[in-house]
């Protein structure tokens, strides 16, 4: 991580008592960036030997997934309207305090029902945690290169986290046991907060440190909008939950659409609150703001198929190539390598080219990966199948990352900042949960209309549609982007 960070910014950050580099801001909000990131998808390999284990049916092996996602996306724009008005130093702590409680909770569980349980609780520290990450890394360093380039550290210890998770994995379960995806959190955690204890500033709206009497003093007596809280909480949750039943149910079944139509309806009437809220917790003007709704836009469509692309290149490795777990993310460190190289890049060209240019640039390579990968077959090469379309698509994806980012943060106030970065990590997170359900149906159906439905022939047809679907989808975020995207990073372009 530290090459990376030499590339920010070093000059002095002040706070009430002490002055302290830049990069130390950003090492430690991209480190409990990265624990966030790991946890979505780190479980996934352990998956079998929890099953046994514990005990736990099919549709709590799932469940050991979605308790995380869906209590993660659930709760996010809270935490971030939660960081502008109670510090965003003081709820990265909470969130990440949290989380390492849950993390250990989970290691030591003995009954399915307490590790999804902390599993839930993990996903809402993390929601609680991630929008501080980019708030505290933006609030420490101006908007121009130097937040390019620390956004762009940001994003790829983000991706990297993510790419990590069949890697980090496999090798703690062949090497130590399943509980040990959870409890690697504990001691990083301990040393994150410890250090962020010491070391991070207090960062809020009004730009001040925190009040003794938060709720009374900060912004004139502003406090959280709790109606609109737990409106857009259970909305999304409920969607998300219905998303995440499509792979077993089916699109037409009333498990999904009950969920679904409830889950809209409640987003309905969060909306309405708050179009009439005196503090909503997302004013609904943000989204006049043309960098805040396109890039988030863009952000939902790119999740929905990168988010995809480590899901089936982990189980066509396996299911198909016959790797085994530590194996299959042996062979995509070359793309998680891609991706970070990818996001360190892109601020390079943020100045002459501008951010729409490389956001679509990079959707340009990483839709070309895809479209290379879909040509997959049973007997594959590892360089032609494995590693070369991942490589173009993680590097791609690195690429346009960090512009969109960008892009999303740079035309709201600073009282909405924490809201912005809650939007972020919503956006991705959200379509990488819709991408995932549609595309694991897509691919499912494939399979099944493919010779006997189970032979590793079938699988890859399914696996294959699946990229095709996914370079479609890319394809239509970049025609959104050259009509919508606004072409510079400032604040008055975003208007």
């Amino acid at each position: 991580m530290t090459p990376m960070l030499e590339a920010a910014d070093t000059s002095p950050l002040i706070s009430r008592h002490v002055a302290l580099p830049t990069w130390l801001v950003v090492a430690l909000a991209c480190a409990g960036q990265f624990l966030v990131v790991l946890d979505v998808s780190v479980v996934n390999v352990a998956l079998p030997s929890m099953r046994t284990d514990l005990g736990l049916s099919t549709s709590g092996l799932q469940w050991v997934v979605n308790a995380y996602a869906i209590a993660f996306a659930g709760f996010m724009l809270l935490g971030g309207r939660a960081g502008d008005l109670y510090g965003r130093k003081q709820m990265f702590l909470v969130g990440l305090g949290l989380f390492t409680l849950a993390s250990l909770a989970g290691g030591l569980a003995q009954y399915g029902w307490q590790l999804l349980l902390a599993r839930a609780v993990q996903g809402l520290g993390a929601a609680v945690l991630a929008p501080s990450t980019l708030t505290l890394l933006t609030a420490a360093v101006p908007e121009g290169p130097s937040r390019a380039r620390a956004i762009a550290t940001w994003t790829a210890v983000g991706a990297g986290g993510g790419a990590a998770g069949g890697l980090v994995g496999g090798a703690l379960v062949d090497v130590l046991d399943w509980r040990w995806v959870l409890l690697i959190n504990v001691p990083v955690g301990a040393v994150v907060l410890a250090g962020s204890l010491r070391w991070l500033p207090e960062s809020r709206a009004d730009g001040g440190p925190p009040c003794s009497n938060e709720v009374e003093k900060l912004g004139g007596g502003r406090r959280l909008d709790l109606p609109g809280a737990l409106l857009v909480t259970a909305g999304l949750s409920t969607l998300a939950y219905g998303i995440s039943q499509t792979e077993a149910e089916g699109w037409t079944a009333a498990a999904t659409l009950v969920p679904l139509a409830a889950g809209l309806a409640l987003v309905g009437l969060f909306l309405a609150v708050e179009a009439r809220a005196a503090a909503p917790l997302m004013p609904l003007g943000l989204f006049r703001l043309r960098s805040v709704a396109s890039a988030n836009t863009a952000m939902f469509l790119s999740g929905s198929a990168m988010f995809c692309m480590w899901f089936f290149m982990t189980l066509y490795a396996q299911n198909v190539l016959g790797y085994s777990p530590l194996g299959a993310g042996l062979a995509l460190v070359p793309s998680s390598l891609a991706v970070v190289l990818g996001s360190k890049l892109a601020p390079r060209f943020l100045p002459a080219r501008g951010a729409r240019t490389v956001a679509v640039a990079g959707a340009l390579i990483a839709a070309a990966g895809f479209a290379w990968q879909s040509t997959m077959t049973a007997h594959g090469a590892y360089l032609t199948s494995v590693m070369g379309p991942g490589i173009l698509m993680m590097l791609g994806a690195g690429l346009s990352a960090t512009p969109l980012a960008a892009l999303a943060t740079s035309g709201a106030s600073a009282s909405d900042a924490g809201l912005v970065s809650g939007l972020v990590n919503t956006s991705r997170t959200l379509g990488g949960s819709l991408g995932l359900a549609v595309m694991s149906t897509i691919a499912a159906a494939r399979t099944a209309h493919t010779g006997s439905g189970v032979g590793a022939e079938a699988l890859t047809e399914g696996y294959a549609l699946a990229f095709r679907t996914g370079t479609g989808v890319l394809l239509g975020g970049v025609v959104l982007m050259l009509l919508w995207l606004p072409k510079k990073i400032s604040a008055s372009s975003a208007r």
